[in-house]
């Protein structure tokens, strides 16, 4: 009987082990927009010198979270992916991205405290950036940002681009692929806006 009760409780205390294990917490897994590669060689020529400011937008895009949107089920309702983060906020990434873009241009890219009184600002906000479902097996990366130009207090132009990329799959990993593609999209038109407008006086 001894040895059966011993017996006992040493499965009951393998079956807890066990238990213990298949219930651990799936690994995190973190994502950015991968390496600025340089792009096809510029048609235009670069704008010159800019200063670019830092993206701005909401709170929600102030944090490392990853959003995404059901909009065949539910489409007022942000959700976030469980184990999957982004390494730096969406604003800061956008704003590295954009100025890696535009520098390789072959634009001057300044900050506020480098640059002369007569440098033109380059102001952006984000108004969606977003992984967007269509359907259960179609969604796509979503950014639409607003950007401004200014020199000085002077709006020079103003303009919204739009980029939706679809993704390759239906998860974190797809839709952190297709932002950084319409990131880069959106910074590419924004490259050749900027060299429709006048070169401000230095």
């Amino acid at each position: 009987m001894k040895l059966t009760r011993l017996l006992l409780a040493v499965l009951t205390c393998g079956l807890m082990l066990a238990g213990c294990a298949t219930d651990k917490a799936p690994a995190s897994t973190t994502f950015d927009f991968g390496p600025a590669t340089p792009g096809a060689a510029a048609t235009t020529e670069p704008f010159g010198a800019v200063v670019v400011t830092d993206v701005t937008g909401t709170a929600a895009l102030d944090n490392e979270r990853m959003y995404y949107r059901l909009a065949y089920a539910d489409p007022l309702q942000a959700r976030t992916y469980a184990h999957s983060r982004w390494s730096a906020s969406p604003l800061q990434m956008v704003t590295q991205r954009l100025k890696a873009r535009i520098a390789q241009s072959g634009a001057k890219v300044l900050t506020a405290t480098d640059a002369s009184s007569g440098v033109a600002i380059l102001r952006t906000e984000i108004d969606d950036f977003t992984h967007s479902f269509d359907s259960q097996a179609s969604s796509q990366g979503s950014l639409v940002l607003r950007a401004s130009l200014f020199q000085g207090h002077k709006l020079i132009d103003q303009k919204t681009f739009t980029r939706k990329t679809t993704a390759t799959s239906a998860d974190a990993a797809g839709g952190a692929r297709a932002l950084a593609a319409s990131t880069d999209a959106v910074a590419a038109d924004i490259i050749a806006w900027l060299a429709t407008l006048p070169q401000p006086k230095q």
